[in-house]
């Protein structure tokens, strides 16, 4: 983990939930959970829990509460379903559990997409914030964005991230809050974007 001599509250090693959201693949056929699953492992990382669910929003919700009622999951990934089609209800799924938003993940996501691919990757919705004191980041559904957003985005600060929000490292600003408030009152200002297999030429990382 990148700087741990800095941050020495950091997570050295961390339990992730991976949720995909799809009605057309099976774990069998899950490219992009699969590449995610990889690049978790690799960094030393384990996967705790790995599911795939239907593009149904209560589905999705029951799944990654019961990733985070997990005392093995540290933090939760999710791949798919972060388009602007009617079946994309990823980030609709996901908002009510956060109890802090990180915008800092979605505009990096962009940005570095749009220097890519060009302006077809404004329209993503990738996006991320921490639920009680775990942190979930919501990506889109194809394998190259899965693993770009993985290991050049997630990876580099999960540890760090798990650390604060569980109260261990006192830095900065940060408020640490617990339990799943459920609120609301989160800023809708995510940008959109196209995801699952038919909008993926936007994120050919």
């Amino acid at each position: 983990m990148p700087d741990d001599h800095h941050h020495h509250h950091d997570a050295e090693s961390v339990g992730f939930g991976v949720l995909t959201v799809s009605s057309s693949r099976t774990l069998e056929t899950d490219d992009s959970g699969d590449a995610l699953a990889a690049a978790i492992e690799e960094d030393g990382h384990t996967v705790a829990a790995r599911e795939l669910v239907d593009d149904e929003e209560a589905a999705i919700r029951g799944r990654v509460e019961e990733f985070l009622d997990r005392t093995d999951v540290d933090a939760v990934v999710t791949t798919g379903g972060t388009g602007v089609t009617p079946d994309d209800v990823t980030v609709e799924a996901v908002r009510p559990l956060l109890d802090r938003d990180l915008p800092g993940f979605g505009e990096q996501f962009r940005a570095r997409s749009v220097a890519e691919v060009g302006p077809h990757a404004m329209v993503s919705r990738a996006t991320a914030g921490v639920a009680g004191t775990v942190p979930v980041f919501c990506l889109p559904g194809s394998q190259q964005a899965a693993e770009f957003g993985t290991r050049e985005l997630i990876l580099p600060i999960v540890g760090h991230v798990v650390g604060l929000a569980s109260g261990d490292g006192h830095d900065h600003d940060h408020d640490h809050s617990h339990g799943h408030s459920h609120s609301h009152d989160h800023d809708d200002a995510h940008s959109h974007d196209h995801d699952h297999s038919h909008d993926e030429h936007a994120h050919d990382h």
